[in-house]
């Protein structure tokens, strides 16, 4: 074979144009989303994000050259301009030609491949980050949103799942056929994450270093329960007056949050949202999810992977990340007093807890790197659309 440097430059040719379709483009299922596309192999995949706008991570997508389409009208819940959300996505399809529509969370799932339906997509994968209905809904409303997820399986050519538990409750509420369940662990920036506590951390969380910090990341709405994470820290200083407490994020619970820790004489720093709460969480003494579900918990992961020690409701996937004893402890959901004794004896066994911490990194950093996640979705669109591996190298 010739030198390369020798030979005429070779024609420029087509890529795989991959759309991703999601709801809101913020944390979770979103900085998933934006891992799997900056992942990609930029010479075969020209990769585009379309979702509700406003979310936090437009801006970063667009500064690393994806293709972004804020839909005008596409909100969270259920709305009448849904009819004309889907129309623009069609519209988006039918213009650009995608080969593959990649769908995610329950909404975005719905209307993305509806619209790669109407439009005869090639391909279509939708990943289940989680569900949209759980036990806290309504009879109707459980059942209205089982059905919605149910309508499209048969839109769909592939399913992946960010956890084994993930999958199986899928398979169950037959959301996806039997065999047909991929699992791909959801990744985190692990570079960014410190590999074990960090002091400037603490200090920018303004606890002194011998108080015991228990703090949470997450958005501050009905799914994570934050109202149970005041209960749980009440119950915590009572029992182990030094100690200190912090929510890392905002949503719309904020100040139902602030009256009932000022109700319960609770002292709890809020600090909004940060776009360095990953790196925050390495200031935690003890990372604290009291979610009522949840499809993995990304922040979970980031927490593992500095080597914190954990107490989480043993949710959906969440067991799948956080085994009992050894990475962490898990308690039932809405159960704070179960919570708090969890985190009160991580407390009174700091060296078990350091060892949980120390093993909970390991597990997230052998398991949870976006190369790792982006190889899975890689061969799964290979394996679609009849493509040889990927070469040596790429991504």
């Amino acid at each position: 074979m010739a030198p390369t440097a020798e030979l005429p430059s070779p024609p420029t040719l087509p890529r795989v144009k991959v759309l991703h379709v999601i709801t809101r483009f913020q944390a979770g299922a979103g900085g998933n989303t934006l891992l799997t596309a900056l992942g990609m192999d930029p010479e075969r995949y020209e990769v585009w994000i379309a979702g509700v706008p406003g979310g936090e991570l437009w801006a970063p997508a667009r500064a690393a050259g994806v293709h972004t389409v804020e839909l005008r009208g596409f909100r969270h819940t259920l709305t009448p301009l849904d009819a004309l959300v889907l129309w623009r996505l069609v519209r988006l399809i039918r213009r650009q030609r995608f080969t593959v529509v990649h769908t995610h969370s329950a909404k975005g799932g719905f209307l993305g491949r509806t619209a790669a339906r109407l439009c005869r997509t090639p391909v279509v994968v939708h990943t289940i980050h989680g569900f949209s209905f759980h036990p806290g809904q309504s009879g109707p409303r459980r059942a209205f949103y089982r059905r919605l997820e149910r309508s499209t399986r048969r839109f769909t050519d592939a399913f992946l799942a960010v956890s084994p538990r993930v999958a199986r409750q899928a398979v169950e509420e037959r959301l996806a056929p039997p065999g047909r369940v991929q699992v791909v662990p959801s990744a985190v920036d692990l570079d960014r994450i410190p590999r074990r506590f960090a002091p400037a951390a603490r200090r920018v969380l303004g606890a002194p270093h011998p108080t015991a910090l228990i703090g949470t990341v997450g958005r501050i709405d009905t799914q994570k329960a934050p109202l149970d994470f005041v209960r749980m820290a009440a119950a915590v200083h009572a029992d182990h007056p030094d100690t200190a407490f912090v929510m890392i994020g905002d949503g719309p619970l904020d100040e139902e949050v602030r009256r009932l820790a000022a109700r319960l004489g609770l002292d709890l720093a809020l600090t909004g949202r940060r776009p360095d709460a990953s790196w925050l969480i390495a200031g935690l003494d003890v990372f604290v999810v009291t979610s009522l579900h949840e499809g993995l918990g990304r922040a979970l992961t980031e927490a593992l992977a500095a080597a914190r020690p954990v107490v989480a409701t043993a949710v959906n996937g969440v067991p799948d990340l956080v085994q009992h004893g050894s990475t962490g402890l898990l308690v039932a959901q809405s159960d704070p007093l179960s919570a708090a004794r969890a985190v009160g004896w991580l407390l009174d066994h700091p060296c078990e807890a350091a060892r949980m911490g120390e093993q909970g990194r390991r597990r997230a950093r052998a398991g949870f790197a976006p190369q790792t996640m982006c190889a899975a979705v890689d061969a799964c669109y290979q394996d679609l659309l009849g493509l040889p591996p990927a070469r040596p190298g790429s991504p």
